[in-house]
């Protein structure tokens, strides 16, 4: 499944035992989780062989949020990695297995000076039982995993992919340990069902139906006055464009676009990519008359506005666009 999907840099494919969380303690960091995922997707179909695996800093500095890190702030979240536990059992054989994810991880730095550092590591035996054992995969969209504000949307999101593909399943009931477990919630965190709905889950949901092909919905079940469970429900969206648009958007303005107070945000042009999916630049382009790739006339204004070193985000980004697009012309 992995190897068939190793040039499509568009997708990370997961054992469904580690997408599903809850043969995970420790759950790493949102950082953390993010590095992961892109080791396993560096590694593809070969995360099953006790093999080396090795990626670039400039690689990591490319995930959303990512850009700052350095020698001193990765190592602490190969320690999260090292420390995360796999545990799995198998009732078939009677038999419980706990392992790491990883074996070892180096971070070569005798380039550093230059800016380069080279990552590598070897997967844990637990881990590589898992991926070369497991008969069903979780095929995550890597920028959505990538464009994700908390590690309680990456578990989710991750754990609801696993799921998707499965026949005549649109939906999962947890008890409430079980989500909390899910999420990585340590004991004595988030003890109320109120706070962790308010503060995790709906949150959660929400970024994940705004930046993903999913939507979700969440209905808590009662006994009496006590929540005992949580029903969630998936469906893909019939037009995932406005997702895809929005990974596209800057960072900045995002939970207001989400909460639905947009015309407080001030229109940003896409801050990388193509206009491809973006309906309101592509009709201010049409209106002025330029028929342009919508790959190379963004990244054409993009340049003219650092030149001009106007932000993207400028109180008159749209006339300016507009204008840019009347002068390109018809080509």
């Amino acid at each position: 499944m992995a190897a068939d999907r190793a040039f499509d840099q568009t997708k990370t494919v997961l054992p469904a035992e580690v997408a599903r969380g809850t043969y995970m303690r420790n759950a790493p960091s949102l950082s953390a989780l993010k590095v992961m995922h892109l080791m396993i997707g560096k590694a593809g179909g070969r995360m099953a062989e006790d093999v080396r695996h090795e990626l670039r800093l400039s690689e990591l500095r490319e995930l959303e949020g990512m850009k700052n890190h350095d020698r001193a702030s990765l190592a602490p979240l190969f320690a999260e990695l090292a420390g995360a536990v796999l545990v799995n059992d198998d009732p078939e054989a009677m038999v419980t297995t706990i392992g790491g994810l990883l074996d070892e991880a180096r971070i070569d730095y005798r380039h550093e000076v230059s800016g380069d550092l080279l990552v590598t590591w070897y997967f844990g035996r637990t881990f590589r039982r898992m991926a070369e054992e497991s008969n069903h995969w979780a095929i995550l969209d890597r920028q959505t995993v990538f464009h994700l504000s908390s590690k309680y949307a990456v578990l989710l999101f991750q754990h609801v992919a696993s799921l998707v593909n499965l026949d005549h399943l649109v939906s999962k009931t947890f008890s409430v340990e079980d989500l909390r477990a899910i999420l990585g919630i340590e004991q004595g965190k988030i003890k109320r069902f109120a706070d962790l709905n308010r503060d995790v889950v709906k949150p959660a949901i929400a970024e994940i139906n705004q930046l993903s092909r999913l939507t979700l919905t969440a209905t808590p079940n009662k006994i009496g006055r006590t929540v005992a469970s949580i029903t969630i429900t998936w469906e893909l969206k019939d037009d995932p464009s406005a997702a895809k648009r929005e990974l596209y958007r800057p960072k900045a303005g995002r939970k207001a676009r989400r909460s639905g107070s947009v015309d407080k945000v001030a229109v940003a042009f896409p801050i990388s990519g193509s206009i491809e999916f973006d309906e309101h630049w592509k009709s201010l382009k049409r209106a002025a008359g330029c028929n342009m790739d919508n790959t190379m006339i963004a990244e054409k204004f993009r340049a003219w506005c650092a030149g001009k070193g106007m932000a993207l985000d400028a109180r008159n980004i749209e006339k300016a666009f507009s204008n840019f697009c009347a002068k390109v012309g018809k080509v």
